[in-house]
């Protein structure tokens, strides 16, 4: 970076404006500025023409140079906001998606209808997103959340981002294994919400982005040569687990909807919905033991 004020100080001003040059977005170029100097919102718009550290433009010159490779904003920043969390996610996890904030809004709704205890499970936990937001958004007395995933790097992403919770974080359990095999047995016919975000792109399919193929981890976005593999895994076995009643919520693939309700209607769930995402396409599927 150049310039700077008339003192031969770089302000935070000028920075800003240096790095939207270089990346072509000036909201990305704030986030940048705003996370290497840890400032937040307010403190950002009253420290414009304050100067800036060296060590703070050496940051902000590293992270524009991973955007410029091709790199997503979320892992270059190292969080990401979801729902009321804020989570720290790198390559080990998959990048929040809005459609995801969704899915956990249905499962909050669905458990804060429960009067004295929750028990909800979120299968395929990856930064903790889902587990996380309903832990922070239900009641503190009588919620219970589990957060299952097979990758132990993901894990450690999961228990980091819990370690930040506060008194929430209490009602958390994370444990390692595929699916339900992370579940202790006492849990069987005891669940009250089971949610998932699980892979379910087909390998070879042409569609997908290619700073996702490029990124995110691979293990998290493929289920098997229609992608829906890991779904039919958990639609089968989480009837065992639900309680009568209990939901099971489920995101997929925009051309998946249809798919998915036969597959649940065949497993003998009831009340099945298949819900819009926020562009309209088939998203979210709800469904009853």
């Amino acid at each position: 970076m150049s310039g700077g004020s008339a003192d031969g100080h770089l302000t935070w001003r000028q920075l800003w404006a240096e790095t939207a040059d270089h990346l072509g977005d000036a909201n990305e170029a704030r986030w940048m500025c705003q996370e290497a100097g840890g400032l937040d919102s307010i403190e950002w718009a009253t420290s414009l023409d304050d100067a800036v550290t060296e060590r703070v433009v050496a940051r902000v010159d590293a992270m524009t140079a991973r955007r410029r490779a091709g790199e997503p904003l979320q892992y270059v920043l190292g969080s990401w906001a979801f729902r009321t969390v804020e989570l720290m996610v790198d390559r080990r996890v998959l990048i929040p998606r809005p459609e995801t904030e969704l899915l956990a809004g249905y499962a909050i709704d669905e458990a804060r209808r429960l009067a004295s205890r929750r028990v909800v499970v979120d299968l395929g936990t990856g930064s903790g997103a889902i587990a996380l937001s309903c832990a922070a958004e239900l009641s503190i007395e009588g919620t219970t959340v589990w957060g299952t995933d097979a990758s132990h790097d993901a894990l450690e992403v999961a228990r980091a981002n819990a370690a930040g919770l506060g008194r929430a974080a209490a009602n958390i359990r994370l444990a390692a294994g595929p699916w339900f095999e992370a579940l202790p047995e006492d849990l069987r016919g005891d669940v009250d919400v089971v949610v998932s975000n699980p892979p379910y792109i087909a390998h070879g399919d042409d569609e997908v982005a290619a700073d996702v193929l490029a990124w995110e981890p691979h293990d998290a976005l493929f289920s098997g040569d229609d992608g829906l593999a890991d779904i039919r895994h958990i639609v089968e076995h989480a009837r065992h687990w639900l309680r009568p009643g209990g939901v099971l919520l489920l995101e997929f693939g925009h051309r998946q909807g249809e798919s998915v309700r036969q597959l649940l209607h065949n497993h003998g769930y009831r009340d099945v919905e298949i819900r819009p995402d926020l562009a309209g396409r088939d998203r979210i599927a709800h469904a009853r033991r």
